[in-house]
């Protein structure tokens, strides 16, 4: 069993070596490649109304977090006080 695993192993090496595969360019990225490959954030104005009602009846429970709804926004509260938004 060891043997067909080794025998497997050796071939798998032999093709990759003898495809032509080039080494990767590295872990930096040009931007516009970067956008593509990550997810922006999701701006507050996407949230729709039922949304951030919810995020306020979340937010309602806490004292700390109401008051600072009250000053800084729902975002912003629900943000500091329970993470990221959910949805």
């Amino acid at each position: 069993m060891k043997t067909i695993v080794l025998l497997f192993l050796a071939s798998l090496v032999a093709v990759c070596l003898s495809s032509g595969i080039q080494d990767s360019p590295g872990v930096f990225v040009e931007r516009e490649e970067a956008d593509t490959l990550v997810r922006p954030k999701r701006a507050a104005t996407e949230l729709t109304l039922t949304q951030l009602e919810s995020l306020m009846e979340v937010c309602e429970v806490d004292v700390a977090c109401e008051s600072m709804m009250d000053t800084a926004g729902i975002i912003a509260a629900y943000t500091a006080h329970y993470g990221p938004i959910p949805f």
